[in-house]
């Protein structure tokens, strides 16, 4: 039985203590989290995990050293904290990179502001690394930097990650740690009974029973919410965030963080041996399902970049992608908005949790059990940090050790100790170590572990979250799948 037919039949049978619904990266923690608390948990989206927001963002685990300029000093702090500990139990998914933050005359700050806020910034961040460097030094690390009328750079340090993998590592954490986890099961209803929620009707699946029902679905909390009080005002607002992808003919060392005014930045950050650039911030009060990137995007993000990086115009925009942020409260300016975490309980018990950033989920996950604990009767929730799925790798298999460098070190960057796991049935079948396109390092094992261990159902969930080959511009039709039915059956 594979592992959908496995969770199906749990959800249907099993009586859960948390039913978590939303599986981007915030419902993926609280799973994660839960589980390891030793509670019964299930886990559902009705798309595919991370397949919203937790793979649109900015790909940066980060202090924010803009909300230094909007007084959110403790949001700072509590984000520093977190990417240390991100990069403690996911070293092969959160990796730290120099960021350098350009001053043009004529710009929105003066380079002694900027000095004390990188100052600030890198005490907040107990870390030494911070300061200001000369154009002549810049340019070594961003060689396609424009220096015309360039002051210097402000140096800090941040880190970057591939977000939906990590969204996905906490879901493989949960089930490691006996969630039943299931994509593609939307939920239809909640099931209330004597004035509390007590779980809720999955497409699918039928009744999942649970003690504690906890709605984490990002851009559609509002909605889950009507599904307990009808008469529910909406809680949130979301902003649009578009991001596009660009080759990168020299490497790069460091990333840039472009003021485009006294509160709104921009990035380029080195991506995969790409450049991933963005990101806008525009109210948004469409669909969720319906956000989607427009020319008037992709020409913005290409003008605000052009402003430090050289070489822009006429380049080749691989992907491009819009994710939505969700804001408490209301109003329509999304960018001088904070990055807070709210927790509401409705009127029938339902929890829900809306807002916060990629860097701090864990944190909104243990908030999270904090608020259920009285009704779980949990005694303490468990705060300590533990590594997740692939944070070790014992040692190399024979034939992740025969890989090019290139391809091994993709493999160890995504998959970190599980890449072993994921060549564990190629022996007999050489097909598996195919590449699949050569303009990446996937190849064709990664396709078929995707469906056989990874819950993915669709192409897309191969190619644009399991994978880098979407962001690569690279769609199935011009993939070499070679003789691999497992890789084939996946597509």
């Amino acid at each position: 039985m594979d592992l959908r037919s496995q969770a199906r039949e749990r959800l249907a049978s099993e009586q859960f203590d948390v039913l978590v619904i939303g599986g981007g990266i915030v419902g993926a923690g609280i799973a994660e989290a839960a589980a390891r608390q030793g509670l019964a948990v299930a886990l559902v989206d009705r798309a595919d995990f991370g397949g919203a927001t937790s793979s649109a963002s900015s790909k940066l685990i980060h202090g924010g050293l803009r909300y230094l300029r909007m007084g959110d000093i403790g949001l700072v702090r509590e984000a520093h904290q977190e990417r240390r500990v991100l990069m403690e139990i996911a070293p092969h998914l959160v990796r730290r990179i120099p960021f350098l933050f350009p001053l043009y005359r004529g710009g929105p700050y003066r380079p002694a502001t900027v000095q004390a806020g990188i100052w600030l910034y890198s005490t907040l961040a107990r870390e030494r690394l911070g300061g200001f460097v000369r154009p002549a030094r810049a340019v070594r690390s961003v060689p396609d930097l424009h220096v015309e009328g360039l002051r210097g750079c402000g140096v800090y340090s941040d880190a970057w990650t591939h977000d939906s993998r990590l969204c996905l590592a906490n879901v493989r954490g949960a089930a490691d740690a006996g969630a039943a986890v299931l994509n593609y099961a939307a939920v239809e209803s909640l099931r209330v009974e004597r004035g509390r929620v007590v779980g809720a009707e999955v497409a699918g699946v039928g009744p999942v029973r649970a003690r504690a029902v906890v709605n984490a679905t990002g851009a559609w909390v509002d909605h889950v919410r009507r599904m307990e009080d009808p008469g529910a005002a909406p809680s949130v607002r979301l902003s649009k965030g578009v991001h596009a992808v660009v080759d990168l003919e020299r490497p790069w060392s460091a990333a840039l963080t472009i003021p485009r005014d006294a509160v709104r930045v921009t990035f380029a950050v080195p991506w995969e041996g790409m450049l991933l650039l963005g990101t806008t911030d525009t109210l948004y009060d469409g669909d969720p399902a319906a956000v989607a990137v427009t020319e008037r995007d992709v020409a913005q993000i290409l003008a605000e970049a052009e402003t430090a990086v050289d070489g822009l115009r006429g380049a080749q925009v691989r992907a491009s992608f819009a994710g939505l942020r969700v804001l408490p409260g209301g109003g329509d300016d999304t960018a001088s908005a904070r990055r807070e975490t709210v927790y509401s309980t409705g009127p029938a018990g339902m929890l829900t949790v809306a807002g916060g950033k990629l860097t701090t989920y864990r944190r909104i996950a243990l908030g999270a059990l904090e608020a259920l604990r009285p009704q779980l009767g949990l005694h303490r929730v468990d705060r300590l940090p533990h590594p997740l799925p692939g944070a070790a790798l014992d040692a190399p298999s024979p034939a992740l050790s025969e890989l090019d460098a290139p391809v091994r070190a993709h493999l160890l960057h995504l998959y970190g100790g599980l890449a072993n796991e994921v060549l564990a049935d190629v022996e007999g079948e050489p097909d598996q170590l195919r590449a699949l396109h050569p303009r990446a390092p996937e190849i064709a094992a990664q396709v078929a572990y995707a469906y056989r261990r990874e819950w993915a159902v669709t192409t897309e969930d191969v190619l644009r979250r399991r994978t880098t080959l979407a962001l690569r511009g690279i769609d199935a039709d011009e993939l070499d799948m070679g003789r691999s039915t497992g890789a084939a059956q996946a597509l």
